[in-house]
């Protein structure tokens, strides 16, 4: 039905008006609802498209891409495809971001859900411009939506906007302390969005439950192809509003002044390095989704928390339709246009063995590991069976590298020449082998070479400022409120001691190098020490390598055997923005340095390594270690 202001698609099982030519969805009637979304919020406020941008030296925007005009892609009685398009003009310069935006909704007959994508074009010549954020939002009515579900484990009753605008703001303004909600089992609780992040390749469905009707709402993302920063890129998924977003890209620029005057910079999980940004006028075109919103129901006599498994079971079935066959797009191209890439990856390290559920992928051209920067693109990722044999499935025709991963093993690989797939092409690659960075053989290691620092200690949170979901799931109890302030309970006099051989690192190591907090908002540099015996030193470099997970405006100094020497020994420099300490996060973009350490600055006996992260000024400044390991000389092989 085509309004003056409006449309709205109605198949039967639900319907979904949108306004004209904005784009915006207004409200979506399902199971008796009248509206699933908010209707107390404005009408471009419900369901939207947005982009958050600059140019280089300018301020920063928020742009809702509302669409100029309506074309009707397809109109049948099986399909309901629409577009809305905004072309941008130099008269446009200052208000909206310099992109063509072409936003899709799509809806089939006999289908509970609908589809969105949208296709983001620059032309040659246009501004300079940076984009920081790119989602598309949901935002429900409070009043009927309040269990949300991320996970099979991550899943609970949630407080409600106005709970949190009752509550106490804590270190920044995400984070709130419930102190009066509406439900009070929930009072006394943080609540803050990033405690229900998740990496993209985790993050296929979630959404929320409505009791009375037993209704659920559900964003299900077939395809991560056109997410930035590959597989294990952290995003949000959905939180208290209730908000439920899909994420295009993420990497937000602002700084804010925390309740204790200290700044932390807003970037999530991977910092500044990941804005897409454009210079010199380059050209650009890219798909963003589609993805499937799902509304699922169940009889009153069912339990609601069912739907979330059947949202599941709709998530499978929509991966295995992926590449849609019914969009109506010259820029997405349809399973038999893309291609197939195969082969087997091989470790050699100390011997050679299978890479075993190792990451492999496909992004556009680079260095090695720089896929986990790039943003402008789109990537394919698979991981190895148990054999190291991978299949990367249905690959956009194009130029990539090939690029590897390995959990257990540092480093990256990348493969020597480019990978050029056409449209309908199997290439097989054969047989790759990694070769994972090693001088000598292992004398002493600490952690897990697996790109986060899960496997060192976590504490527990202060009992007055925990979210009561993780209370009792441990593989999840980074995402607590505070733990960064936890060290100094742990550690009152003395920083950490690590004593290899006797120490262990799931107990003795914490998770996070952070800094100290002395109180009067005053934090100061921590130094780390780790005691290892040599029985002798033998003649010839040795190596440190010391991979970090996430690194946060910080600077790690590397002393051996002399703490008080005016130069480090080796130091990282000030690396990093991704703030992965104060998201809740256990890892945000990797560091691997390799450290030549001279004989003659060895002893045989006890030895001292010294790591000192410089940058004090606040309580998010710091690193979370992945993995440390000495080698020894080349020749002690023999």
């Amino acid at each position: 039905m085509f309004l003056k202001h409006h449309v709205v698609v109605d198949n039967g099982i639900f319907s979904i008006t949108i306004a004209s030519p904005e784009g915006t969805v207004t409200c979506i009637k399902y199971n008796g609802i009248n509206n699933i979304l908010d209707d107390k919020n404005e009408k471009t406020d419900r369901g939207y498209w947005d982009v958050n941008w600059s140019d280089p030296d300018g301020k920063d925007n928020l742009d809702k891409l509302t669409g100029d005009r309506l074309d009707v892609i397809m109109n049948t009685e099986n399909q309901v495809e629409l577009s809305f398009k905004r072309y941008w003009t130099f008269s446009r310069k200052d208000n909206d971001v310099p992109l063509n935006v072409d936003k899709r909704f799509v809806v089939l007959r006999g289908s509970s859900g609908f589809y969105s994508y949208g296709i983001f074009e620059r032309l040659k010549g246009w501004p300079d411009v940076d984009m920081y954020q790119g989602r598309i939002v949901f935002k429900l009515q409070d009043k009927l939506f309040r269990y949300m579900a991320v996970s099979d484990e991550r899943q609970r009753v949630m407080p409600t906007f106005d709970d949190r605008k009752r509550g106490e703001p804590l270190d920044y303004p995400e984070a709130v302390l419930l102190t009066d909600p509406s439900n009070s089992l929930l009072k006394g609780e943080v609540d803050d969005k990033y405690q229900y992040s998740a990496e993209d390749k985790d993050n296929r469905v979630h959404g929320w439950i409505c009791s009375d009707p037993p209704v659920g709402f559900w964003m299900i993302t077939p395809s991560n192809e056109f997410r930035t920063a590959g597989p294990i890129k952290q995003d949000l998924t959905s939180h208290a509003g209730p908000v439920t977003l899909s994420v295009i890209c993420e990497t937000v620029k602002f700084l804010i002044t925390l309740r204790n005057s200290i700044f932390v910079d807003r970037t999530h999980y991977a910092g500044m390095d990941l804005r897409i940004k454009f210079r010199d006028g380059e050209p650009w075109k890219k798909v963003f989704g589609p993805v499937f919103i799902y509304l699922n129901s169940v009889t009153t006599e069912d339990n609601p928390i069912s739907l979330w498994s059947d949202a599941k079971e709709e998530m499978f079935e929509q991966t295995e339709s992926w590449p849609y066959d019914f969009l109506n797009s010259n820029d997405y191209p349809l399973a038999h246009q893309r291609g197939l890439v195969t082969g087997r990856l091989l470790v050699h390290d100390v011997e050679v063995s299978r890479a075993n559920s190792a990451f492999v992928g496909l992004a556009p051209p680079g260095d090695v590991g720089s896929w986990q920067q790039e943003n402008k693109g789109y990537q394919f990722w698979t991981q190895t069976d148990d054999e190291g044999y991978f299949q990367i499935k249905n690959v956009r025709p194009g130029v990539y590298n090939l690029y590897a991963w390995v959990p257990g093993y540092i480093g990256d690989y990348m493969h020597h020449s480019v990978v050029k797939v056409l449209q309908g092409s199997r290439i097989r690659m054969g047989v790759l082998v990694y070769e994972p960075p090693r001088n000598g053989p292992t004398i002493w290691e600490i952690g897990v070479p697996d790109r986060t620092a899960a496997e060192f200690y976590v504490p527990e949170p202060n009992p007055t400022l925990m979210n009561q979901l993780y209370a009792t799931q441990r593989t999840e109890a980074f995402r607590q409120y505070g733990l960064w302030d936890r060290y100094t309970d742990l550690y009152p006099d003395r920083d950490l001691i690590y004593t290899v051989g006797a120490s262990d690192y799931q107990i003795d190591w914490f998770f996070a190098h952070v800094n100290r907090n002395v109180g009067n908002k005053t934090y100061l540099p921590t130094t780390w020490r780790v005691l290892f015996d040599l029985e002798d030193v033998t003649t010839g470099n040795y190596t440190i390598r010391l991979a970090l997970a996430s690194a946060n405006v910080a600077e790690v100094q590397v002393r051996i055997n002399d703490p008080r020497g005016m130069s480090p020994f080796f130091t990282t420099g000030l690396i990093g923005r991704d703030n992965a300490i104060a998201r809740h996060g256990i890892h945000g973009l990797y560091w691997l340095y390799s450290i030549n350490v001279m004989h003659s600055q060895l002893r045989a006996g006890r030895n001292v390594m010294f790591l000192t992260q410089t940058r004090g000024l606040g309580p998010f400044r710091g690193v979370m270690y992945d993995y440390i390991r000495l080698e020894g000389p080349v020749q002690s092989q023999n």
